[in-house]
């Protein structure tokens, strides 16, 4: 029987400590293979390089770089490069949390919506400490998913974003099913200006806050749980439908 064909990918770089750790860990599962990344691509969103070619370098047996970002990683990796379509996609393990509206934003959960667009069983895992301790944890939690995934599909259109809260494994409290957050973002401009006088800026900040809600992500992290939230591809406003019909809008 053939083993299983499990995609690897991340934001933060081929040579970033947490593809590796997922790498090992998703080993014992089936054939892993990794296409991620040459450099930081975090918070690229699931942007797709259309305006320049894309290089691919084979770094050592079934590990690939890309100059491009996590959603041009996959879609390489599903669309041509790989002999046949993966099982499961996989992408992480990041260092930070991606929780509430981080998903927008976040190139780690952009490289595991773009394997559920391609039809193919897709997670995203996040260790959600900045400078993580126990990512090793993440991995394990990673397996586990994995495992439940690769014998039960996710229903139809469906991704899940899972953080992992950085603690030696033991010290988990479980796993809680949730809904997203909400961010409060305290994000500034900061201005400034290079030896010639011309301008450059920033996007900076102090670490976002959230709004506290039962049965969020959030609340998942603070309890010490994995979080496991379904994402769905439909992100359609279905309330506001009729509120729009109602306006007659027209040209």
């Amino acid at each position: 029987m053939e083993k299983p064909l499990i995609l690897v990918t991340n934001d933060d770089g081929i040579q970033a400590p947490g593809i590796k750790i997922l790498a090992d860990a998703l080993e014992p599962l089936g054939e892993v293979w990794v296409y991620a990344p040459d450099r930081q691509q975090s918070a690229v969103g699931h942007g797709v390089s259309l305006h320049r070619p894309l290089r691919v370098h084979e770094l050592r047996e079934r590990w690939y770089m890309v100059d491009g970002t996590p959603t041009d990683c996959v879609m390489l990796a599903v669309r041509d490069l790989l002999a046949r379509k993966p099982d499961l996609v996989v992408s992480g393990v990041n260092p930070g949390a991606n929780l509430g509206d981080d998903v927008t934003y976040s190139g780690t959960v952009a490289g595991a919506y773009e394997g559920m667009l391609l039809g193919i069983c897709s997670f995203a895992v996040s260790d959600v400490s900045y400078s993580p301790v126990h990512m090793e944890t993440a991995g394990r939690v990673a397996r586990a998913v994995a495992e439940s995934l690769l014998r039960q599909r996710l229903p139809k259109d469906t991704v899940l974003n899972v953080n992992v809260p950085d603690l030696p494994y033991e010290e988990l409290r479980g796993v809680a099913v949730t809904r997203m957050g909400k961010r409060d973002y305290q994000d500034e401009i900061v201005r400034r200006e290079d030896p010639r006088g011309g301008a450059y800026y920033w996007i900076g900040g102090a670490e976002p806050s959230h709004v506290e809600e039962e049965g969020t992500d959030f609340e998942a992290i603070e309890h010490r749980k994995v979080s496991v939230t379904p994402l769905h591809r439909d992100v359609t406003n279905y309330g506001a439908l009729n509120a729009l019909n109602e306006w007659a809008l027209s040209l």
